[in-house]
């Protein structure tokens, strides 16, 4: 389990025949949980401040390419602080950024995804963004907004994003249990 609260920003060093691999000063060891742009991937090998991870086809179905510069989150441990909300690296969709528009210190960003995504968006719930927890700020039929503050744009990848580009979508697992259950009755 993550929290969405990215520890730093690592560096792909190559993704070649299901091989990824990142150049990070998150410290993990083979068989753990790292999030990798929201993605739960499993590390398989670390050394050298370097992880690698292998991903399966199916991960690669669902999720943006990875790019030069990615979000990289080890998963949360007994006792650490829950901050941002329960995110799991199951990614659901990926989307593509409307708008990025200065808003104050920050960014307000609007992210076009697909109904299903947006049957679990509430304004003011949460959402991932790229393996970044936030906060929804607006919805529309076809888009979500959310409101990034300074610290996130220099912390992680978002600070870099334009219209146009894809990023990967993690509804809030509440919603998606919520639906599942009213679905039933």
């Amino acid at each position: 389990m993550f929290t969405g609260i990215v520890k730093e920003r690592g560096r792909v060093v190559r993704f070649e025949n299901g091989r990824l691999e990142v150049e990070s000063g998150v410290e993990a060891a083979i068989g753990d949980s790292v999030a990798i742009d929201g993605a739960c991937l499993t590390v398989v090998g670390s050394e050298n401040g370097h992880l690698a991870f292998d991903v399966v086809p199916e991960t690669v179905s669902r999720v943006k390419p990875f790019g030069t510069e990615v979000n990289v989150e080890p998963a949360v441990r007994a006792g650490e602080p829950l901050g941002g909300h329960y995110v799991q690296g199951h990614v659901d969709a990926v989307g593509r950024v409307r708008s990025v528009e200065p808003e104050g210190e920050g960014r307000r960003v609007w992210i076009e995804a697909s109904p299903e995504v947006l049957a679990h968006c509430v304004e003011k719930g949460s959402i991932a963004v790229d393996g970044v927890s936030l906060m929804i700020a607006g919805l529309d039929g076809k888009a979500f907004a959310v409101a990034l503050v300074p610290h996130t744009l220099e912390a992680t990848t978002l600070g870099r994003i334009e219209s146009g580009d894809l990023v990967n979508l993690e509804t809030d697992i509440l919603a998606k249990y919520v639906e599942r259950l009213v679905g039933r009755s």
